[in-house]
């Protein structure tokens, strides 16, 4: 693609993008301000330059920047970067508040550069095919959907588990849906630490009179990635937290009839779907979108909803 991209934050998530960028001959520079990692990983890739600050960065010539660093420095980052007309995709959640989200998209339409949040499952192909079985109608109409994404996993100081894991959701939500949520109803445990919830369900109503909720939690005792989605005519499984990723259509249903609920119990098929990376996809995406102001998917006013709806359920969890 010969595009040139530099990664700023050489941390957990960053790294990802560090590996997948390398393989898709796409990475030049790395910005990190601890200089042991930074060391460690141009040790690694000795061709690319590195920095420890993002000033240096800019008097070189880059595509575009993947921001990766703590979600509280995205704002900052992604405004130097932008008001330097560069093309950025920026780490979920894009920022910490609605006026400062509202503050990057507003300026990224002035300098019309190509912004994007990484919201990468909405390139999960699983993800994909699900909403394509949904616009072709074949579970009928949309009703219900919800998402558990639960583990015993990395418990963060800075963000609650709402900020840290729920994103993800959301942005699938209103991919399936087509729209935003018209009423937020949040409620949260905290057990661990002061002011920080650990656990969190949220519900959500959309257009139409369809449904979901989002369950969210670090302190549970396994791992569990599902999401379900309901229509009139029949359901989907998607389990991506098992190694073999089940994506299964379930022809099951309840009529009415008569006043009484019918349950129809039909058949459970595996839905076969592309197994490939969904960081390679949103990447390659990127990279294709790099002259494109307003790309379609996982732009940066589709990342301001989502934080819209993060701030509005949040402020329910802490009452």
């Amino acid at each position: 693609m010969n595009k040139k991209i530099c990664v700023i934050g050489a941390g957990y998530w960053g790294k990802n993008h560090i590996t997948t960028l390398g393989r898709l001959n796409a990475l030049n520079g790395i910005v990190e301000i601890d200089k042991t990692i930074l060391e460690s990983v141009l040790r690694v890739y000795p061709n690319v330059k590195g920095y420890s600050n993002l000033n240096d960065a800019l008097i070189d010539d880059y595509d575009g920047f993947i921001i990766a660093s703590p979600a509280k420095t995205h704002f900052e980052i992604a405004k130097t970067l932008i008001k330097n007309k560069k093309n950025i995709l920026i780490e979920k959640p894009m920022a910490l508040s609605i006026e400062d989200a509202t503050n990057l998209v507003d300026l990224a339409e002035k300098q019309e550069v190509c912004a994007m949040v990484g919201h990468v499952l909405l390139f999960h192909p699983a993800i994909v095919k699900i909403k394509q079985m949904i616009s072709n109608g074949d579970i009928g109409d949309l009703q219900y959907l919800y998402s558990n994404r639960l583990n015993l996993g990395k418990v963060r100081v800075e963000e609650n588990v709402f900020w840290s894991l729920a994103p993800h959701d959301i942005a699938i939500f209103q991919y399936l849906t087509d729209s935003i949520p018209q009423k937020i109803n949040a409620n949260g445990s905290t057990f661990l630490q002061k002011g920080i919830p650990d656990s969190t369900i949220t519900q959500l109503e959309y257009k139409n009179g369809v449904e979901g909720h989002i369950f969210v939690s670090w302190l549970h005792p396994f791992k569990e990635h599902r999401l379900v989605v309901i229509g009139s005519e029949a359901m989907i499984s998607f389990e991506d937290s098992f190694d073999d990723k089940p994506l299964k259509f379930y022809s099951k249903k309840v009529n009415i009839r008569g006043g009484f609920p019918e349950k129809v119990d039909g058949p459970i098929k595996m839905i076969p779907f592309e197994k490939k990376m969904p960081l390679d996809i949103e990447l390659e995406y990127f990279l294709n979108n790099l002259n494109n102001s307003k790309p379609k998917i996982s732009n940066i006013n589709q990342g301001l909803e989502v934080v819209k709806v993060l701030v509005e359920a949040s402020d329910q969890i802490l009452k």
